[in-house]
């Protein structure tokens, strides 16, 4: 059975809402939605409209109000459901929800952003290595992986609108890069490019200077599989049509 599945950074679920994500949900009736940077909590957001599509939904908030969080919202009620990765300086940042279905597990992740200076950016690269140790623990369990979110890594060339001037942007620093090399080497594929190899889409874009509306954007937001699951990807893309957000949403349709 195919099962379409879409990973939003949404900058804000009810900033979002009120630009009409429920009524774009609606109409594209996915089994499943991952939303990252959801700045909310559970009970700050009215979930009625998502229930009355459908939807069974699970949330996992920052601490700190306002800032970061993830929620996934399927159509079939998950076995499972797991909040963080047992590390508590990124859980109390809501960046790691992982729900089940049968034997695939997806992981909704919201990785940090480096953006706002040196601490940050140390920080992005100790969680990218944490979370590295971490999978390939959870891999022994639940070998059957699907890790989607917002990685705030643009990967090649082809991944970004200006290579060569962002190449010291965090999101394109060579150290960046070469953690989400060593990730698809491990044993993950880039659903996107593995069925796009040489088109060029992108999932964020800049609010200056008209960057979207340029078409000046990053590829950061990823539905990486284990290798096991590379036979069943039957479509990927950028749903850029969505306008709730600086990024845009990124589907995937499985045969599981």
């Amino acid at each position: 059975m195919a099962k379409t599945i879409v990973s939003y950074n949404v900058n804000g679920i009810r900033a979002a809402a009120k630009k009409g994500l429920v009524d774009w949900l609606q109409e594209g009736d996915y089994d499943i939605l991952c939303v990252q940077e959801t700045k909310a909590h559970q009970e700050q957001v009215d979930v009625t409209p998502f229930e009355n599509l459908g939807y069974h939904h699970h949330w996992y908030s920052a601490e700190k109000k306002g800032y970061s969080g993830v929620a996934t919202f399927s159509k079939q009620a998950p076995d499972s459901v797991v909040a963080g990765c047992g590390i508590e300086k990124y859980d109390r940042e809501g960046r790691i929800l992982r729900t089940d279905f049968g034997d695939l597990s997806i992981l909704n992740c919201y990785f940090p952003s480096g953006t706002s200076g040196d601490e940050r950016q140390a920080f992005k690269m100790d969680f990218l290595a944490d979370f590295s140790d971490w999978v390939a623990e959870l891999r022994k369990e639940r070998p059957k992986l699907l890790i989607l979110g917002d990685y705030n890594i643009a990967h090649t060339p082809i991944d970004i609108h200006d290579p060569v001037r962002n190449k010291k942007s965090s999101g394109f620093l060579p150290g960046e890069r070469e953690w989400l090399s060593k990730w698809f080497d491990s044993g993950f594929v880039d659903s996107y490019r593995h069925l796009n190899a040489e088109k060029i889409e992108y999932s964020w874009w800049s609010y200056r200077a008209g960057a979207r509306a340029n078409n000046k954007g990053w590829r950061i937001d990823y539905q990486s599989v284990t290798e096991n699951l590379k036979d069943n990807l039957k479509q990927a893309h950028h749903l850029g049509e969505a306008k709730h957000s600086d990024h845009c949403p990124v589907f995937l349709e499985i045969d599981l």
